[in-house]
């Protein structure tokens, strides 16, 4: 093929390029606008020489038989041969007087004759086609051109190159071009005029683009120093960073002043005094970009959050109705029948647990593992059917009736726990609320749940934002009992909500403390709740029953790891069984490292005989054990669920010539084309907020003093009461004691005080606040069986080699 290099538009680079004819699109996403497509090659700098070529990218619609200069590299497909991935590309315009004259009398421009088309150019020049999309008004000089026509030549001009001029003027700004997409997406025709304006609006407007980048385009269009819009910018990017990594509500205003003038000042070219800061932070208020409130700021969704969430509680706990709904005798006549019929007896301060939820508009049960949680929410619901007259079977209920018990959780493993523990049906509070993406939530105020009593599981997920959705959509008449354990790592999300609400007093408590457990030998719960007061037993080091500590170095973690996971196999456990955790990604004993080491054991592919699927530097296969990144609620698939590779299918097996990944989320299946894996990734080892409300027969937790930036009390009490059976922890014991001694400080959040000044003088925890002490039920036996039944002579050293024993 001719090289011409004349084809390149960007003065002083040599871009590689293949310019050619479109032949046919083989795919075309309408959301994100990724391409496949071949071309009939007609010139390329390229050291190619094929008559056709594959092209991929972010492209609009590519229009038939146009020519197109695509600008990218060459890059050999391990199945589908060599393609040319463009970075940006552009329609192929004539450079000549007369050809842009022929070009704009075609068809394409209609009302545009020939003579017509001489005098734009006559008038313009041989670049009339960018001077009109630079500035449209330059039509006003063509004689004898109306408006209408000159605004109907603007508008195709725009349909069909716009896009693409947009595209190369954001490669030349330093974007990719699935950046770029998202860029013209939110700003259309006027892209370039937004960012040559105020580049720090992409700051506010799009996802993916911080401060650092936008100040980057600042400095070189002029806006630097101590420019109201880089202020402004910086003020937004600090508020954000202070919720979405801190998990703070709110920022006080002398943090945000010192963080707004640290990043501003960060390039050492500028000082930016105090003054100005505080000018920029006042304007934003009055244009409604933040809120301030005393020496506080908030992003307005969260301060609305925090303020729907006390309106929607006052409401639901100032009912009355349910104080005096059964008299004395005639609720312990009920719990008698109940203790009679399920043949359990349940002990006083759970009698009494039991009678305060079912007296209450709103109870909070709180406690730590193996205290009996269970045992109150199935004396909840069974006592509730007994009085209230109703069946626990769905059978029961005509198809417009609705079904009286809503139970949820934040993910859809703690739904599944759920509903296995109370026989009742469970989903997530995002499939509860029926959340349907970028439109919201279909259950709002006016179109509430539709039940009588509401049990939410794992409370200590639930994040600011969610909580606000999920009780401005519970009806008066509903009756709410949340759970949850309090000294668990709080939301992935901004705020505290289980915490804040128990410190409120201002809902009715019960606090479980005892374990019921206990007699069971369970040495885990023992450990979580010592962990619980910040001590580390003595015997930390020393083996038992259902747990043991190995001790290793850093370097040595990788091969520990590999023995236990490799000898639990043997044993008969298989990868859904065994779940290690690590709080870092990076590094010999990280996330990654230990997630390839791991799939290697369990779905090894040495003859390559298995279908896998390479994705950066991951290989999927069937078989492999992945986990969900980011909600997707069209498949009712959710951030944090666990699932399977089921199937996977290449380009050329399936009609949409794209490579496909199908997994399974016990049962519910999901498909990820090639361009979805990022939300995706393998869950042989996670964290440790993935891993909430999850229980794993086997936990194997690392803890090296190489963590020592995530290493905190709640992150390891979360890790290991994800146990079942086993717990094998491994690494230096004087890192789980400076773990266990380091607390997270309590978050930013004004939703505690909030609550105390909307309910005045209602303070009802002094009063409703149990702690459970009796011996354990029947009902708790049949619940929270022994896990160690069958499996007496096995301890969590038979997973390893003798070099480690």
């Amino acid at each position: 093929m001719e090289k011409q290099d004349s084809l390149d538009l960007f003065a002083g680079e040599k871009k590689k390029f293949i310019k050619g004819k479109h032949l046919v699109t083989v795919f075309h996403n309408e959301q994100n606008l990724y391409t496949v497509l071949r071309i009939r090659v007609e010139e390329t700098n390229h050291d190619y020489d094929d008559n056709e070529a594959v092209v991929t990218g972010y492209f609009p619609q590519i229009h038939p038989q146009e020519s197109y200069i695509f600008y990218g590299e060459l890059k050999d497909h391990p199945k589908f041969g060599v393609q040319l991935h463009a970075s940006h590309y552009q329609k192929d315009i004539p450079q000549t007087k007369q050809g842009v004259a022929n070009y704009l009398a075609g068809e394409l421009f209609k009302g545009i004759g020939k003579k017509t088309a001489e005098s734009i150019v006559e008038t313009l020049g041989e670049n009339a086609i960018s001077k009109i999309l630079n500035k449209p008004s330059l039509l006003d000089q063509v004689p004898k051109l109306s408006s209408e026509k000159a605004k109907s030549l603007y508008d195709t001009l725009m349909e069909h190159q716009g896009l693409e001029q947009t595209m190369i003027a954001l490669n030349q700004f330093g974007f990719g071009p699935q950046l770029s997409m998202k860029i013209y997406q939110q700003y259309k025709e006027t892209t370039i005029e937004v960012i040559q304006k105020n580049p720090y609006q992409l700051v506010e407007d799009i996802e993916g683009i911080g401060f650092n980048r936008a100040d980057e385009l600042g400095y070189h269009v002029g806006l630097f120093g101590s420019h109201p819009d880089r202020i402004r910018a910086a003020c937004l990017h600090v508020l954000e960073a202070e919720s979405t990594q801190a998990g703070n509500v709110y920022t006080e205003t002398k943090i945000l002043l010192e963080g707004v003038k640290k990043i501003l000042e960060d390039n050492k070219r500028d000082v930016i005094e105090y003054e100005e800061i505080s000018k920029e932070i006042i304007t934003l208020g009055e244009e409604g970009k933040l809120i301030a409130e005393e020496q506080r700021v908030y992003s307005p969704s969260l301060y609305f959050s925090e303020k729907g969430i006390v309106t929607n509680i006052k409401r639901i706990v100032k009912q009355t109705q349910y104080d005096e709904q059964f008299p004395e005798s005639e609720f312990l006549m009920a719990l008698g029948n109940l203790e009679e019929r399920l043949g359990v007896q349940y002990a006083p301060s759970q009698k009494e647990a039991i009678q305060k939820a079912l007296m209450s508009p709103m109870l909070i049960l709180t406690g730590g593992p193996g205290t009996g949680k269970t045992t109150v929410i199935k004396g909840i619901v069974e006592l509730y059917a007994e009085l209230h007259g109703c069946s626990l079977e769905q059978k029961d209920y005509k198809k417009e009736e609705p079904f009286p018990f809503l139970l949820a959780a934040p993910t859809g493993r703690a739904a599944k726990r759920m509903s296995e523990s109370t026989g009742l049906p469970a989903v997530t509070i995002h499939r509860l609320l029926g959340w349907n993406g970028s439109e919201g939530f279909d259950r709002q105020e006016e179109n509430p749940l539709e039940g009588k009593i509401l049990i939410v599981d794992e409370t200590s997920m639930v994040d600011v934002w969610l909580a606000n959705q999920l009780f401005k959509a519970i009806p008066d008449e509903m009756q709410v009992i949340l759970v949850g354990d309090e000294d668990q790592l709080p939301s992935v999300g901004p705020g505290q909500v289980l915490k804040d609400l128990l410190k409120s007093e201002r809902i009715p408590s019960v606090m479980l403390t005892d374990i019921y457990r206990q007699a069971e030998g369970s040495s885990i719960i023992e450990l979580a709740h010592e962990m619980k007061r910040g001590r580390v037993p003595a015997n930390i080091t020393l083996q038992q029953p259902d747990r043991s500590f190995i001790r290793c170095q850093p370097a040595q973690i990788g091969t520990v790891v590999e023995q236990v996971v490799s000898n639990a196999k043997k044993k008969g456990f298989s990868a859904r069984d065994i779940q290690v955790l690590a709080p870092m990604y990076r590094g010999p004993a990280g996330i990654d490292k230990l997630n390839e080491m791991i799939q290697e054991i369990f779905n090894p592919n040495p003859d390559e005989s298995k279908k896998e699927l390479a994705f950066g530097d991951v290989k999927y296969r069937i078989g492999d054990k992945v986990l969900q990144l980011v909600n997707q609620p069209e498949n009712h698939v959710f951030n944090g669920d666990m699932g399977e590779i089921v199937s996977i299918f290449f380009a050329k097996e399936n009609t949409e010539k794209q490579d496909m990944v199908i997994v399974s989320f016990d049962g519910t299946e999901a498909t990820y084309t090639r361009q979805d894996l990022n939300q995706i990734t393998h869950a042989y080892c996670c964290s440790v907020h993935k891993s909430q409300g999850s229980e794993f027969p086997i936990v194997i937790l690392p803890v090296v003093k190489s963590y020592y930036r995530m290493l905190r009390r709640n992150l390891l009490y979360t890790a290991i009461t994800r146990s079942k059976q086993f717990l094998i922890l491994c690494g230096d014991e004087d890192a789980l004691k400076m773990g266990v001694e380091r607390t997270d400080g309590s978050r930013l959040s004004s939703l505690r005080e909030k609550l105390q000044d909307a309910i005045l003088g209602e303070k009802q925890s002094a009063d409703s606040l149990l702690v459970v002490t009796d011996g354990m039920t029947y009902e708790e036996e049949i619940m929270q069986a022994d896990p160690m039944i069958g499996m007496e002579k096995i301890t969590p050293y038979d997973f390893l080699e003798k070099e480690y024993s």
